[in-house]
């Protein structure tokens, strides 16, 4: 669940999620499904933009975000950082605050203050998993998440492999 569609810092993060090969999680019988707390109309712009093609629905209302228990404001920042976030705090923060200024309909997509996380539901409504982000910068590692959900992982560096043979 994103904090919201301009938040940099999710941005980044989806990139990274629309890199899991969707074989990856048919092979696992797994859907992989991002929620924002912004306006529907938001979803094909955002897709576009950060290239994701899995699933992704909305809750303008933040319902689901409450009953989870998801936080509004930032908490400690501590040394916690994704591994998936790449721009620093002040670019970032240009860059979302133009696509807000630039995007076809100016407004912020959801509450600022509300922050995401991630989860692994199922079969049936079993949480496996939960991770409630403290700051915007606390973003559980794509690969772990994978992981719990018996998933291959996926190699998120741009640097190319060596493969031994």
């Amino acid at each position: 669940m994103l904090q919201n569609f301009l938040c940099y810092t999710c941005k980044e993060y989806v990139e990274d999620l629309a890199k899991v090969p969707k074989t990856f999680l048919q092979e696992s019988n797994v859907r992989l499904i991002v929620i924002g707390q912004s306006s529907y109309h938001h979803i094909k712009p955002f897709c576009s933009l950060t290239g994701y093609t899995h699933e992704m629905y909305v809750d303008p209302q933040r319902e689901i975000y409450k009953i989870l228990g998801m936080k509004r404001g930032e908490g400690d920042k501590g040394s916690v950082r994704s591994p998936h976030v790449k721009s620093n705090t002040l670019l970032g923060s240009i860059r979302s605050i133009w696509r807000a200024m630039t995007g076809p309909a100016f407004d912020f997509q959801g509450d600022p203050a509300q922050q995401g996380g991630a989860l692994i539901i199922g079969p049936g409504n079993e949480v496996h998993f939960l991770h409630l982000d403290k700051n915007r910068l606390d973003h559980v590692p794509i690969n772990t998440v994978l992981q719990l959900a018996g998933v291959k992982t996926v190699n998120f560096s741009n640097k190319p492999q060596i493969i031994d043979i």
